[in-house]
């Protein structure tokens, strides 16, 4: 049991090591909020929120990365390399794009990788453009 607690409390702190803007950590809270508090579409409560988001066109890889990728990427969590450490992408790099956006879309099996980083609602368009961002941040 002590062994557990301190895994889990090593687990805790390791998400507030993270070097966040307020910005970026106003989004993941955003994200996270309990199912009662969300905004789902179709909702009365919600009326024209889902129809906005869609009408403003394909999110930046910018945009894609700050709403799945960062959580991630950003911190080195489940062993992913972190955006500008240059050392950790260039192996993944001298891959080819092809291979990345492959792995952005569809995971890396065996790994903390998920297909589209857990974003269902990201086209592939999306996560090519979050990946074209990563990669170029990371050079």
């Amino acid at each position: 049991m002590r062994i557990f607690a301190f895994v889990l409390a090593l687990v805790a702190s390791a998400a507030f090591a993270a070097d966040l803007s307020k910005e970026q950590r106003a989004e993941i809270e955003a994200r996270i909020q309990s199912y009662s508090q969300a905004c789902v579409v179709g909702d009365e409560a919600c009326a024209g929120a889902g129809a906005t988001a869609a009408a403003s066109g394909p999110r930046s890889g910018e945009d894609v990365y700050n709403g799945a990728c960062m959580a991630c990427h950003a911190t080195g969590a489940a062993g992913a390399p972190k955006v500008g450490d240059a050392a950790a992408w260039a192996a993944r790099i001298d891959k080819g794009m092809d291979a990345l956006y492959a792995s952005g879309v569809n995971g890396v099996a065996g790994t903390g990788m998920i297909a589209k980083g857990g974003c269902g609602d990201c086209s592939d368009e999306e996560i090519y453009a979050a990946v074209d961002y990563m990669v170029d941040n990371s050079k």
